[in-house]
């Protein structure tokens, strides 16, 4: 296994892993063929990841294959350049085998090369093999989103977790 950022030239793999996440699971925002991105798009995505600062894609590869990813959004304003989002998902097969946290890994390393002091996601409540990870990886509820999603006709209310790179969650 390997992780490394994304390339222009693992646009296609990519965007089928992402898609087959939309297929395997009710815990990522898109459902099953609801992206409607093109491989051109992708590509366009890709290379901005490439050129830009403060976004970062990586990828855990099993033989070239995509199978796991987190993307990371930072800020680029003064007030916010602090902070990045983040989003993460893993194939089915590929889930309890510490690749999760070795994503969250090389993508704390990435975020304190550039500065960020604060990742932040969200993560449905009812997923709780996520919050473990992200808990075990030091990262904290702040608050709930009732309601902020329907799945499967039902709503869903969704945690905002954040974990401080400085130390604490004190000014």
């Amino acid at each position: 296994m390997e992780i490394r950022e994304i390339r222009c030239e693992d646009a296609e793999a990519f965007l089928e892993m992402k898609k087959q996440l939309d297929r395997e699971t009710e815990f990522m925002l898109y459902e099953p063929d609801e992206r409607q991105t093109t491989l051109e798009e992708m590509r366009s995505q890709l290379k901005e990841a490439e050129q830009s600062e403060r976004l970062a894609i990586f990828a855990v590869f099993d033989d070239e294959r995509p199978v796991g990813f987190v993307e990371s959004h930072a800020g680029s304003l003064r007030r916010n350049r602090h902070r990045a989002s983040l989003v993460i998902g893993l194939l089915q097969a590929y889930r309890g085998r510490g690749y999760g946290r070795a994503l969250l890994e090389r993508l704390e390393q990435w975020a304190r090369l550039k500065g960020i002091r604060r990742l932040e996601l969200t993560v449905m409540e009812h997923n709780r093999p996520a919050m473990f990870l992200y808990s075990r990886f030091g990262f904290s509820i702040e608050g709930m989103r009732k309601g902020s999603l329907c799945v499967n006709d039902e709503l869903v209310n969704e945690f905002y977790m954040a974990k401080r790179l400085d130390g604490g969650f004190e000014k």
